[in-house]
């Protein structure tokens, strides 16, 4: 039996656009007993992301190295009076 997903392992760096990613330096790694919140400053940028605690590990996230963030949403609604 095949699992969903299983692959090549390639999809994300090749299917993304590569105006919806934010390659940056790891700002801030704050991790809860489930969660996590990830900073990180893409240039002019500041980026912040909630995944789950055991990504973060899996991933090996710390403060200073390079990541990318990549975005991916179709609804983003930010108002002020």
């Amino acid at each position: 039996m095949e699992l969903a997903g299983s692959g090549s392992g390639e999809e994300g760096a090749s299917s993304t656009s590569v105006r919806n990613a934010y390659p940056g330096i790891v700002t801030a790694v704050m991790l809860g007993n489930v969660a996590a919140q990830v900073e990180i400053q893409a240039g002019p940028h500041r980026l912040v992301s909630l995944l789950t605690r055991e990504a973060v590990e899996e991933l090996g996230l710390e403060v200073g190295m390079e990541a990318t963030a990549r975005v991916k949403s179709t609804n983003v609604h930010i108002d002020r009076a």
